[in-house]
């Protein structure tokens, strides 16, 4: 089984990606699951999401607390939440930000492998404003090939309508953009 978790802030789009990323799982003909982690914060506030993925069904449903791969949609949540907290020794966090690897990898004092996007930029570009949540798919299937790039592109449709194609660039370039330290 694969486990991800994924940290954001409310309206950012981290409970859409989980749930995205369960449907192009799906579509491959494995076992999805997706589910959000939070009460009554408000807009902005951090949230948590998860998604599993196997070849097997999936009868755990607890929280994630030991993922082999960590998502960060906003750049601001590395700095007030601990979101290496349990991940594996194999582990991946893909995240969010202007700066290099090397440069998170030093101010967070990090020794798990690292895939960085500035998606922010990236978003705001393809989009016309800040939501990274199609774009950190880009990093995230860069980071790991959970699904096949591909299988993202009908529930992306599906999902966003008319604006699909925006969201569908910007998570294109999410994927050649990213950069990996591993």
């Amino acid at each position: 089984m694969f486990e991800v978790r994924l940290h954001g802030r409310g309206g950012q789009g981290a409970v859409t990606s989980a749930e995205l990323l369960a449907l192009a799982s799906i579509n491959e003909g494995k076992y999805g699951q997706a589910f959000p982690s939070f009460g009554p914060e408000r807009r902005g506030a951090p949230v948590v999401a998860f998604f599993r993925s196997d070849d097997r069904q999936i009868k755990v449903r607890t929280e994630i607390t030991n993922p082999d791969l960590v998502l960060v949609l906003d750049p601001s949540i590395l700095r007030i939440v601990n979101v290496t907290a349990g991940l594996k020794d194999d582990g991946i966090l893909v995240a969010n930000t202007r700066y290099t690897a090397d440069e998170i990898r030093k101010e967070l004092g990090l020794r798990c492998k690292l895939a960085v996007v500035n998606a922010n930029r990236i978003a705001f570009e393809e989009l016309g404003i800040p939501i990274t949540n199609t774009t950190m798919l880009g990093g995230l299937l860069k980071a790991k090939s959970i699904v096949n790039p591909d299988s993202l592109i009908e529930p992306l449709r599906e999902r966003f309508g008319r604006i699909a194609d925006k969201n569908i660039n910007a998570f294109k370039r999410a994927i050649k953009e990213t950069e990996l330290s591993f």
